[in-house]
């Protein structure tokens, strides 16, 4: 039987800035996002959290507007995004969401995704969750399934 009732999952980003003024800098520092088991036989979805903490310092004072973006990962696609099986070629579906009520889909501004995007004035400290979802009754084999993203500062 392929099938099983339990597969481990988890989801890593990595964290990468990026820019163009000499004074102004950021730093990203990620929590991976972590699912847990899931089961294939679930009526329910599988919700995890992750975040991403931006850290921004401005010492002109001009306004500066700052985009965090995250990147659709080894399926190509932000809708849904694939985690991988650990050995295999299988795929499971995902998604990563800008709010809690899992409603607006973080990416790059593309494929009907949307970024986060703040002006910098002088210091800027950015706490923001990721929610992610794995929708139910995925045909999917035991493993592990994991995803690698980039998360992009630019201003």
């Amino acid at each position: 039987m392929k099938r099983w009732s339990c597969i481990p999952m988890a989801l890593l980003l990595l964290g990468l800035t990026a820019g163009g003024a000499f004074a102004f800098s950021c730093s990203v520092t990620t929590t991976p996002v972590g699912f847990g088991s899931y089961d294939v036989f679930s009526g329910s979805p599988l919700d995890g959290q992750g975040a991403v903490a931006l850290n921004c310092n401005n010492p002109d004072r001009k306004p500066i507007l700052v985009t965090v973006a995250i990147s659709s990962g080894q399926g190509g696609s932000f809708n849904p995004r694939q985690m991988i099986r650990s050995g295999g070629s299988e795929r499971l579906n995902y998604y990563l969401f800008l709010d809690p009520a899992k409603t607006t889909i973080w990416g790059d501004g593309t494929g009907g995704s949307s970024v986060i995007t703040q002006t910098v004035t002088r210091n800027l400290s950015l706490n923001a969750g990721i929610y992610g979802r794995i929708p139910e009754r995925q045909d999917a084999y035991v493993g592990s399934y994991s995803d690698t993203l980039t998360v992009t500062v630019s201003w």
